[in-house]
């Protein structure tokens, strides 16, 4: 149970330059069928950044916008799916040193596409153990380069986009925000924040024949399709897309009932997804979520396709904006799902503070 205290402010930071689904058409990196099924139009693309480097930028943005010094911050979690521009080296202490948190304790998070909300569990527990203590950063930044990733056909059913999302994490007085209420402007309430996993479905994402001793070992590029083509025919695809609404459902249920969601009047605004396309949103989110909420789908990939770690935090930032069709209202709540290979799944629900 989170305390009713906990508030978050968050930002993104997306490279300017993106690749075209038009152009990819034309190049023939997807078919028209693919193009469909996910429904997005374009993936940002950094053409100089490293991952790292991007999620320095978003937390100086998530600083700013919460008002809160470098200097302050207890600790940084940053949390990612790919390689993060080293071999062998913490991008959380980067981040740290980068954003100037130099008093903070960094820490990376390794929980795949759910990394955010793993970290936001993270942080969430590091104000429970230090009651009235210093704010924490959330980080997430993924690049998906070649030519270790393709970024357009590496995968089933998922395009990757580049960027960075940030939150800064703190308590302060429930009920109160703005000078002298320890709750920035803007922020976000988190009122509930579930997770579930399912280990035995690890195999998705390995090839399950043997270990490999060093990255890009079995072959040049990251190659999600040759290892989930494996998985579904021992498991069958049917039944692992109803374990993957099982698990949804279940998880946006624990949270909308640890929020209080469909009692003394209160009900979601809508529910934001992972950022997986059009086909999964109706397939795979669309029952799911129906089976606890009437509440609205939106899924907001449409120019930024999947962010890896960082869904869940971008979607936090539209709902945090001070202007968008997808801002939060005060006093209303929103859902937010995340989804990451292992597999675990996890639901979060915010309240405008």
């Amino acid at each position: 149970m989170i305390s009713d205290d906990v508030w978050l402010v968050p930002a993104e930071w997306l490279p300017p330059e993106a690749e075209k689904t038009t152009d990819a058409l034309a190049a023939g990196r997807v078919s028209a069928d693919e193009a469909d099924a996910m429904g997005y139009e374009q993936l940002p693309v950094s053409t100089g950044l490293s991952a790292p480097e991007m999620a320095v930028r978003a937390g100086l943005r998530a600083l700013s916008r919460a008002g809160v010094p470098a200097g302050d911050l207890a600790a940084i979690l940053h949390a990612w799916t790919y390689y993060q521009g080293h071999d062998f080296w913490s991008p959380a202490h980067h981040v740290a040193a980068g954003t100037g948190a130099l008093g903070a304790v960094p820490t990376g998070i390794q929980q795949m596409c759910n990394g955010a909300a793993a970290a936001l569990r993270a942080a969430v527990h590091h104000h429970a153990a230090h009651p009235g203590g210093a704010p924490v950063l959330v980080t997430t930044a993924d690049r998906f380069a070649p030519p270790g990733f393709d970024r357009w056909g590496g995968d089933y059913g998922v395009w990757y986009g580049d960027g960075a999302t940030a939150a800064v994490v703190g308590t302060g007085t429930p009920g109160r925000r703005g000078p002298g209420s320890g709750i920035p402007e803007g922020a976000l309430a988190l009122c509930a924040l579930q997770t579930r996993a399912a280990p035995e479905l690890e195999t998705a994402h390995r090839d399950t024949g043997t270990f490999h001793p060093a990255p890009h070992t079995r072959s040049a590029a990251v190659d999600v399709r040759r290892t989930k083509k494996a998985f579904l025919a021992g498991h069958g695809k049917p039944r692992f897309l109803d374990r993957l609404r099982h698990e949804t459902t279940a998880v946006l249920a624990a949270a909308l009932a640890e929020a209080g969601i469909g009692s003394g009047g209160r009900r979601l605004t809508e529910v934001l997804l992972p950022r997986l396309g059009r086909a999964t949103a109706r397939d795979v989110y669309g029952p799911a979520v129906a089976e606890v909420t009437d509440a609205p789908l939106a899924d907001l990939g449409e120019r930024t396709g999947h962010l890896g770690a960082g869904d869940l935090l971008s979607n936090l930032t539209a709902l945090a904006a001070e202007t968008g069709p997808h801002r939060l209202e005060p006093g209303r709540y929103a859902a937010v799902l995340s989804a990451g290979a292992g597999f675990t799944w996890s639901a979060a629900v915010l309240r405008r503070a």
